[in-house]
């Protein structure tokens, strides 16, 4: 997750070395209108109505039935009545008693946690609301891991996750896969993945904002490193992109437009841009090998929308003990603001909408969840029928602060995978695919096989929020 614009900090870097979390601007006390205040001063920004007109969602689906799992750390304290004034302000039905769940992991044991309860706040709204906001009728579970430490995140998983077979998992954070404790947390996060995917659930997570060298953290000589969850083949990995033209590309007309690869590193608006590399902890999968050209796994699979300007407004009240100086009432508490937010962040609940979305339609067929997804979504962009699932990024690179990254180009690549949803053409597509319990035996053997090394940039054994 990344929020920025005008140069305006909502807090500290935790390091030197870290991404700040960065806000534009913010209107207190939200009311509804969406985002037609960024409007108003030259901005683009996305809401949920503009975001289905682009990526063509259905109108006959709204998630009935279905249970996403979002899964964050320290969570929000605001997270109930954010939602609610998100709701109010995008003219959105509230959850249904019941449907909005937040469950806590384990007490923490770790000591590596960085406490960073804001950026970890915003990032927890963005995920809930707009998970909810695609698929608005899905049950949304909030897990929240006591720290974002690569155990207690974990912990939280093996906890939560075997409660809810058939649903759809969207994790908005990762770490590079050599950083120090990312290869074992990436071991032990396997095998979770590995039961919950025997149990029918889908899973999500961002490929990163640090472009494919995570350079930030990493220094300018590292080579292209994939970002973990996302790199786990039992996960769909989901990248970035802008739009083209920048920045109001994307809808054009009440229609899709054009999209390009996330960088607005390139652009001098913000040190960003979506991740995408090569692993060195998996092997290549049977089902991506053949179009990745690559003997190792590949992220990302498919992207989204991730861009700043043009990104998507979310509501947030930041903790009482963490609040952000741009968003105070006459008193000086935290109030309730709207923030213009990017980030590969931001396409992992929307992609787990879809697969909500997906299962919806399959119940109504009397079929099981798809489960494990993709094999399914490489098979469908090979084939000629069903070409027109997904927008084909053609254009740019997600080179960061360095002259290593990928460029777009025809079928699939490693700055945008497959590309982004027509959801309406994709959703029948999966509908009719195999699925199920059984995931891919061959993903579920796939572990990670080299061990970390690499940089203490940022606090050790932790996941980034993005």
């Amino acid at each position: 997750m990344v929020a920025a614009f005008a140069g305006a900090s909502s807090s500290a870097p935790p390091s030197a070395f870290s991404l700040p979390a960065i806000t534009g601007p913010v209107v207190a006390n939200a009311t509804p209108g969406g985002c037609s205040f960024f409007a108003t001063i030259g901005i683009t920004c996305y809401g949920p109505y503009e975001l289905g007109k682009a990526y063509d969602f259905p109108t006959n689906l709204d998630g009935s039935g279905q249970t996403i799992v979002v899964v964050d750390a320290y969570g929000s304290q605001h997270v109930q009545s954010d939602l609610a004034a998100f709701d109010a302000q995008f003219g959105i039905p509230d959850p249904a008693p019941g449907k909005f769940v937040i469950q806590n992991g384990p007490a923490s044991t770790a000591t590596d946690g960085s406490n960073d309860l804001l950026d970890w706040g915003l990032e927890t709204s963005l995920d809930v609301e707009y998970a909810h906001a695609m698929a608005p009728n899905a049950k949304i579970v909030l897990a929240v891991a006591s720290s974002d430490d690569d155990n207690d995140l974990n912990n939280a998983e093996r906890a939560i996750l075997p409660h809810y077979p058939g649903a759809v998992v969207s994790h908005s954070f990762g770490d590079w896969e050599t950083d120090t404790g990312a290869a074992q947390a990436a071991s032990d996060a396997h095998k979770i993945y590995a039961l919950a995917s025997v149990m029918g659930d889908t899973l999500v997570a961002s490929s990163g904002d640090a472009g494919a060298t995570f350079t930030q953290y990493t220094g300018t000589t590292t080579p292209a490193l994939a970002g973990y969850p996302a790199s786990d083949p039992l996960v769909t990995g989901v990248g970035g992109t802008e739009g083209n033209p920048y920045d109001d590309g994307l809808l054009q007309n009440g229609a899709y437009g054009g999209e390009q690869v996330w960088n607005e590193g390139v652009l001098g608006v913000a040190d960003a841009a979506g991740g995408g590399a090569p692993s060195v902890l998996f092997s290549a999968p049977s089902w991506q090998r053949s179009v990745s050209g690559y003997r190792t796994r590949t992220v990302p699979d498919v992207s989204y929308n991730a861009s700043i300007l043009g990104g998507v407004g979310v509501v947030f009240t930041a903790p009482d003990a963490e609040p952000d100086p741009q968003c105070l009432d006459d008193t000086g508490h935290a109030t309730t603001c709207i923030y213009l937010v990017g980030g590969t962040s931001a396409g992992s609940p929307q992609w787990a909408a879809i697969f909500a979305l997906v299962n919806q339609a399959r119940a109504a067929k009397h079929r099981g969840p798809i489960g494990f997804v993709n094999d399914n979504l490489y098979r469908i962009a090979r084939d000629h029928h069903t070409a027109g699932d997904f927008h084909d990024i053609t254009v740019g690179s997600n080179a960061l602060d360095s002259t290593v990254g990928f460029n777009a180009g025809p079928g699939y690549d490693l700055a945008t995978g497959l590309g982004t949803p027509d959801v309406a053409k994709l959703v029948p597509d999966l509908v009719d695919s195999s699925g199920g319990l059984l995931a891919d035996i061959g993903s579920i053997l796939n572990a990670p096989r080299v061990q970390g090394h690499g940089s203490r940039h940022h606090n050790p054994h932790t996941a980034i929020p993005g």
